[in-house]
Order: C-alpha cells, then structure tokens, then sequence
C-alpha cells in the first residue's frame, strides 16, 4: 500500500536538565479508514492544527512542571471540544439518535483509576473520569449514576444536543461507519516519572443495546504502570476487550524482556489482529520512549518525544 507521511515537525525544545528530559507525551485521534485521498486539505489542515494544539497544550504543562495527569485531561479535553474526533462534541450518534460517551484515566505511580460509560449530558467526559478516580472511592461508574456523580462534583453538564453534528447525523443515515473506531487519546511522563494514560470516545456509529467498547475498561483501553508503560488504544473494541490488549502490553514488558515497541507490535499485529481485530495503539515506556503502533490504513497521531521532537501523523507510514 502506498505510503503517506502527512506532515512532519521537528521542534526542538529547551530542555536544561535530566528533569527535563524525562517528559514526554504522545496523543491519538482514532484509527481506521484513514486515507489521503478521502480526506480534504481543508479538513487535513484542521486535523493537523488540533492535534498540534493539543499535543502542545499538554508539552507546555510538562515543561512548567505540572502533572502527566493533568497534562492528560488538558490534553484530551482540547480533542474533546473539537467535531474533528468522535469524542466529546465530535461523537457520533447511536441507533436511537442520541449520542453517549465513555472515558478513562489511570495513574501509573498508584494504579488508581477512573471511568465512566454510556452518559449523555457530561461535556467533557475525561473530566469526570478523572473525578471518579480521585473522589469517587470507585473505578468505573455508568449511565444515569454517573450522570448524577457528575452534577454532584458541578462538572459542565450539557444538553444532548450539544454533541449533535450534522456530519456525525448524516453517518447515522447512511450506515457509514468510516469512522467508527474514532477514539482520542493521550499518554504522558512527567518529571516525577509519574505515568498517565486516559481514553475517550463516543463508540461506534449506530451501536445498539448500550454497547460499550474498550475505551473506558481499564486494562483494555487504558492501563498505566510506572514500572513499565502507559498504552491508550483505538479500533475494534471488543477485540481489544479480548485480548485485555493495553494491559497485554505491560505484561509483556515487565514479564518478557520486551521493549515498548516490540510488546505493542505483537499484541496489535499477532494477537488482535490475528483473531480478526483491527485499531490501533500509543504508548510510554518508564524511559520515555514512545510507541504508536496500528493495523488500519491510518492513525491520527502525535508526539513530542524526551529530546523535545514533535511530530504529527495521519495516515500510514
């Protein structure tokens, strides 16, 4: 297949200390049916800004020594706000004409983490994956509760409505489903070393029966570790469900002797998509070596690396 590389930065950043130099973060928009030539420039220009926007959002949290958490939320939120992902005000709609969210965040130094599925009113749903993770004493909360979780921490809470787009409503009526693997996510180091992966998503286009994906489950969307990695995924959920696919990933690293790389290779190429599975993955190792690894024609992606390099993909390379 022929090979796009959309568009290439490489900024370097100062970066003074060993402090500095073990921040990181590395950001995905959704992988699948990703091609230059369905794509407009128009529309490959404003993807490119936005994952630049928020990849440099949360670079600047890291250099002015705020949190891999925080830098995560940040991050995700900017894609959340964005129509350009099938996150947030971007996400498409379920076979009821309504649209719902699930998110998740996890924290490598303590293994705590949070998430959420099926709300509908809750704009930015990393916020209040965040919010269960920290003040909830639980991980994962659902549907109205999670609703009702939310209005009691005053998180921003919005009318459907407010998700609704007309190209997400057109992709209902026609049963397109080019995008439906459309998760964002984010991973981050901070100078602590400190770890952080979150996922969100508005799952799939015309899901039926309160289906959930991988997004919001922790091991299989999400997972962090400081002793090893931090993996957001993206694409066809239940294989990622099945394979525990983020946590694979750690496992491999911690148990096998493998590098960041060859661990998610294995599990996005062997694992899934041997069984019929496709998506894809980013990660961070504990020594800030990045990974983005997938099997579609194309991954939204970008990165700032532990030497200050940016750099942001779309499509295959």
């Amino acid at each position: 297949m022929k090979k796009y590389l959309c568009l290439l930065f490489v900024i370097l950043f100062s970066c003074n200390n060993n402090d500095e130099n073990k921040i990181a973060i590395v950001i995905h928009g959704g992988a699948g049916i990703i091609l230059k030539e369905n794509i407009s420039k128009s529309k490959e220009d404003s993807i490119i800004n936005k994952l630049d926007e928020a990849i440099s959002k949360g670079w600047e949290l890291l250099k002015k020594g705020e949190s891999s958490e925080l830098a995560v939320i940040e991050t995700i939120k900017i894609l959340e706000d964005s129509p350009l992902f099938n996150a947030g005000k971007g996400s498409v709609f379920n076979s009821d004409g309504k649209v719902e969210n699930d998110a998740s965040i996890m924290r490598g130094n303590d293994l705590n983490a949070g998430a959420s599925s099926g709300t509908s009113n809750v704009k930015n749903p990393i916020t209040l994956a965040a919010d269960v993770m920290n003040h909830s004493g639980h991980v994962f909360l659902s549907g109205k509760g999670a609703e009702s979780f939310a209005k009691n921490r005053n998180l921003e809470i919005v009318e459907n409505e407010y998700f609704h787009t007309k190209f997400r409503y057109n992709q209902l009526l026609n049963k397109k489903d080019e995008d439906k693997y459309g998760t964002v996510g984010c991973v981050a180091i901070d100078i602590d070393g400190n770890i952080v992966a979150g996922t969100s998503t508005g799952g799939m286009t015309n899901k039926k029966w309160g289906r959930i994906g991988d997004s919001p489950i922790i091991g299989a969307g999400t997972y962090a570790d400081n002793n090893t990695c931090g993996i957001s995924s993206t694409g066809s959920g239940e294989y990622f469900i099945r394979t525990v696919a983020a946590y694979q990933v750690s496992s491999l690293l911690e148990n096998h002797d493998y590098d960041l790389k060859k661990a998610m290779s294995k599990v996005i190429h062997k694992k899934i998509g041997s069984i019929g599975g496709d998506g894809g993955m980013i990660g961070i190792d504990k020594n800030s070596n990045i990974s983005m690894e997938f099997n579609t024609p194309g991954m939204y992606r970008a990165y700032v690396n532990k030497y200050g390099e940016k750099e942001i993909l779309l499509y295959e390379n």
